[in-house]
């Protein structure tokens, strides 16, 4: 468990699309870009190792990258280095944070001071979900998983923690960007499985498979 009194006050930001981190998750990633290569081995020379995944947001007609101002911040737990350079890392889920600004300066990398501020409950235990039908997920597990052409090991899904296999597949399923986005915010684990079953539901709906949702 990740100290909240060792949370930073600035970290190193990693706006990548549709690549979601949680807390308590795990995270592996590809790093090859040099700013990206940079910014790892800046990251590797901190106490922390953290680097915060977040969102491009989604501005047509802007040249101009935004980005969403909650994102979430991983440790990096394992790396390994291919022959030409690039890097096979990890990120932990630690804690959600909020932008407060980028900073200045020469970075090769964007650079934020951030706020842990209302996110306390992310550096805890797991979360429990009282209301978690699991049978019911499952089910419209298997139709989702048909009609996208996914496979998985379904007796892991079976006995997977609450926490774990909601996350797991907030990180994993293949949905927009901003509907990840939503996952990320969700302020509970609660919240965010109903805002996975609707994206779930809604994806079979929009590509035709109405009856399988009412099944």
């Amino acid at each position: 468990m990740f100290p909240a009194a060792d949370l930073p006050d600035t970290i190193a930001v990693f706006p990548l699309p549709g690549a979601l981190l949680l807390p308590r998750a795990r995270l592996p990633l590809h790093i090859f870009e040099p700013r990206y290569l940079a910014m790892l081995d800046d990251t590797l020379k901190t106490s922390h190792r953290l680097i915060g995944m977040v969102q491009p947001m989604e501005t047509p007609g802007r040249t101009e990258k935004r980005l969403h101002r909650i994102g979430c911040a991983g440790r990096v737990t394992g790396f390994s280095e291919t022959e030409d350079g690039r890097y096979m890392i990890t990120l932990a889920g630690i804690s959600r944070f909020r932008i407060e600004n980028e900073v200045a300066g020469f970075s090769p990398y964007i650079r934020a001071d951030v706020s842990w501020a209302g996110f306390e409950r992310d550096t805890g235990a797991a979360e429990k979900d009282s209301g978690f039908d699991r049978s019911a997920l499952m089910a419209l597990l298997k139709r989702y998983f048909t009609a996208q052409d996914l496979r998985t090991d379904w007796e892991a899904l079976r006995e997977a923690e609450d926490e774990l296999l909601i996350n797991s597949l907030s990180m994993l399923c293949p949905f927009e960007n901003e509907d990840k986005q939503a996952l990320l915010e969700a302020p509970s684990l609660r919240t965010r499985r109903e805002t996975l079953v609707t994206l779930i539901e809604f994806a079979l709906r929009s590509g035709g498979h109405e009856e399988e949702v009412m099944q």
